[in-house]
């Protein structure tokens, strides 16, 4: 219990909420546990409530109907995961699956309505939280439209900083979760093998380096300037 109204409490995403409603959700959330590899949900699946992730990471995808994924994000400790079905119930759009072994909170639908039923304040924050969620869909859609390919590259680096960014001295960010190429190339909706130019590229300026495996951003507002439409 301590552990979840912490969460909700220094949520990334439930940030400003008032202690006294995050105590609330607290009593609401059930903790589970996946294992990394595991699924948590897929799309088509029915929206009964949602997830604050604890421990771990989880991946957000989808799927074509030739089998090929898209990644859409990576989430960890500090977000949530399923909110929409909070809102409009419908089936879950993405499928979501744990890259780590994964401590979670799940908070039902049928519970969350009565609660924010009482609490009106609870249902504006959320539509705050979808508001942000769409504008960020909107990002990467136009930067996938408009971007040049370092520019979608450096938006996927920004937002894994967003997400797992360790600041170090001199405005470094160190992205404490470990990636391969080919993670970046499918958030970023390109081929690996023209990724794989741009990360080399910008290793030899000193854009960005490697430290123990993790990515390290040594040049934020260069790769800010890159992701600017």
């Amino acid at each position: 219990m301590a552990e979840i109204e912490d969460f909700l409490q220094n949520s990334f995403s439930l940030e400003g909420l008032s202690a006294e409603l995050a105590v609330g959700l607290a009593r609401l959330a059930r903790p589970m546990t996946l294992k990394a590899g595991a699924i948590l949900f897929e799309a088509g699946d029915p929206g009964n409530g949602c997830y604050a992730v604890t421990e771990g990471s989880l991946k957000v995808s989808m799927l074509s109907v030739e089998g090929d994924e898209q990644l859409l994000a990576v989430l960890g400790p500090g977000h949530l995961v399923g909110e929409l079905a909070l809102l409009d119930g419908r089936p879950r759009s993405a499928t979501v699956t744990a890259l780590k072994a994964a401590q979670l909170s799940f908070i039902d639908k049928a519970g969350f309505e009565r609660f924010a039923d009482e609490n009106p304040a609870v249902y504006r924050h959320m539509l705050s939280i979808v508001g942000q969620r769409l504008r960020h869909s909107n990002d990467v859609l136009a930067a996938r439209s408009f971007l040049p390919l370092p520019g979608r590259v450096a938006q996927t680096l920004l937002q894994l900083a967003e997400t797992f960014g360790k600041p170090l001295e001199d405005g470094r960010i160190l992205i404490h979760y470990k990636l391969s190429q080919a993670d970046i190339a499918n958030m970023a909706g390109a081929a690996r093998e023209n990724v794989s130019r741009v990360l080399n590229d910008w290793k030899r300026s000193g854009t960005i380096s490697r430290i123990s495996g993790y990515y390290c951003l040594e040049k934020p507002d260069f790769l800010t300037r890159a992701a600017t439409l």
